[in-house]
């Protein structure tokens, strides 16, 4: 029998003025430094090309190059996690002696109503941005892009499930309390 071939011709030399500007957005979102996206991103395009001869057209290009520049951003995770120490604290005193939250959380309008709101993602954004970056990173990976917790526990070399709730629990009270000063309450 035989075996469909890849009919899709790609040409990598069109690929950096095509997707360059979107690869580069897309690994800024993620890792939030200019150098290490413009690296990320030559990574991926030069991966595409070693690669080129497996692309099966099942996707378009671009996504195909998307997904490739997501897997050096979790490498990427992967590697500075085992160098980095946290730079957060679970003792601020957000959970009483049982774990329970410690504070009252506010209620918040329907999420769904906010994501239709132009406004509302570049608020988001720069809450995020104000996140220490171990907490940035797995925030980012888990909300925006839905890793889920065994892909994040491996790749950000979090020690349990319990510290990475602990984790996403305290960049989701950072980003709620950001929201709540500059979305919530704003005039």
């Amino acid at each position: 029998m035989l075996q469909p071939t890849n009919t899709t011709k790609l040409d990598p030399t069109t690929w950096l003025d095509s997707y360059g500007d979107i690869l580069f957005r897309y690994a800024m979102a993620r890792v939030h430094d200019q150098a290490t996206a413009e690296d990320l991103v030559q990574e991926a395009l030069l991966a595409g090309i070693i690669s080129v001869d497996t692309f099966k057209g099942g996707s378009t290009e671009r996504t195909w190059l998307v997904g490739i520049l997501r897997h050096k951003i979790l490498d990427y995770f992967r590697k500075t996690s085992r160098e980095q120490r946290s730079d957060w604290s679970a003792d601020d005193g957000d959970f009483d002696s049982e774990g329970s939250w410690a504070v009252t959380l506010t209620e918040w309008r329907t999420p769904e109503k906010l994501a239709e709101q132009d406004e509302f993602w570049p608020i988001l954004g720069g809450c995020v941005d104000t996140l220490p970056e171990s907490l940035r990173t797995l925030f980012t990976l888990r909300e925006l892009d839905g890793l889920e917790t065994d892909v994040l526990l491996e790749t950000l070399n979090i020690s349990s499930k319990n510290n990475l709730w602990v984790m996403l629990s305290r960049a989701r009270k950072l980003v709620r309390n950001c929201l709540q000063t500059h979305w919530f309450e704003r005039e």
